[in-house]
C-alpha cells in the first residue's frame, strides 16, 4: 500500500502532535489509499500483565484508523470539519503477541460518493466503517464496527 496523496502522509504527524493517546501508543500509518488505511503501534507500550496486546490499546487503534481514514478524505477533498466517533462495537476474538496492526475501510455498501454529497447538501454526514486487526491465517484477531460522524465547521 503506498501513500499517494501528502495529505495522507501528513495525517500521522498532526495525530502524534494532537492526541497523546497516540503518542504514548507510537502509532504509526504505514500506508493509506483513502479507500483503506493501515495504522501500527508496538506492542511494548501496548502491552497487558500477560505479555499480550492490552484491549483498550487495541480499541485505541482501532477507533483511530477509522477516524483518520475519514480525517483523510475530508482533508484530501479540503473539507474543514469536526470528526466524531457516534458508535462502536468492538470484538476481541484472539490474544495479539505482536506489534499491532489495525487496518480500516468503509463498511460493506458505504460510498464515500454518497458521504460527501451528505455533506455537501447537509453540512453533515455520517459514514460507518469496519476495521480489522489481522490474526492467524483468515481470523481476525479483533474487529469493530464504527459510525461517524463529521460537521462541517461554521
Amino acid at each position: 500500500m503506498t501513500t499517494p496523496d501528502p495529505t495522507f502522509a501528513s495525517l500521522e504527524g498532526f495525530i502524534l502532535d494532537s492526541i497523546p493517546l497516540a503518542r504514548a501508543m507510537g502509532i504509526h500509518i504505514p500506508g493509506c489509499d483513502g479507500e483503506r488505511l493501515v495504522m501500527t503501534a508496538p506492542l511494548q507500550p501496548n502491552i497487558n500483565d500477560k505479555g499480550c496486546a492490552f484491549g483498550g490499546s487495541l480499541a485505541s487503534l482501532m477507533t483511530l484508523a477509522c477516524w483518520a481514514l475519514v480525517e483523510a478524505n475530508l482533508r484530501s477533498r479540503g473539507d474543514d470539519c469536526d470528526l466524531f466517533v457516534a458508535d462502536s462495537s468492538i470484538r476481541y476474538l484472539d490474544p495479539v503477541w505482536d506489534d499491532l496492526r489495525a487496518e480500516s475501510t468503509l463498511a460493506e455498501g458505504g460510498s464515500w460518493k454518497t458521504f460527501f454529497r451528505t455533506l455537501k447538501a447537509r453540512g453533515r454526514a455520517r459514514a460507518d466503517l469496519a476495521c480489522i486487526v489481522p490474526g492467524t491465517g483468515d481470523k481476525p484477531a479483533a474487529t469493530l464496527s464504527a459510525r461517524f460522524v463529521a460537521k462541517r465547521r461554521a
